[in-house]
């Protein structure tokens, strides 16, 4: 498979890989137990849950879009400078 065909280049599949593992801390952030029909879980409103998780995940997003609009350096370019 020729390298020069892809439309992405390595670093951009790291950057994409970083979102991502960004967005699930996020997520991960974001779990745990739930209210049920009997009992309340105050902990559902925790500033972990509402602020910081949606942030992280945003972030992650915002990384993984910047990751595929990235243009690749192309290493002819950065010899001929």
């Amino acid at each position: 498979m020729d390298k020069k065909n892809l439309a992405l280049g390595r670093t951009n599949f790291i950057l994409i890989a970083a979102g991502i593992i960004i967005v699930i801390i996020g997520f991960i952030l974001m779990s745990g137990s739930g209210s049920t029909e009997t009992t309340f879980n105050p902990e559902i409103f925790s500033f972990r849950r509402i602020k910081v998780a949606p942030v992280v995940c945003f972030i992650g997003f915002i990384s993984i879009i910047y990751a595929v609009v990235r243009k690749p350096t192309d290493k002819k370019e950065q010899e001929n400078s």
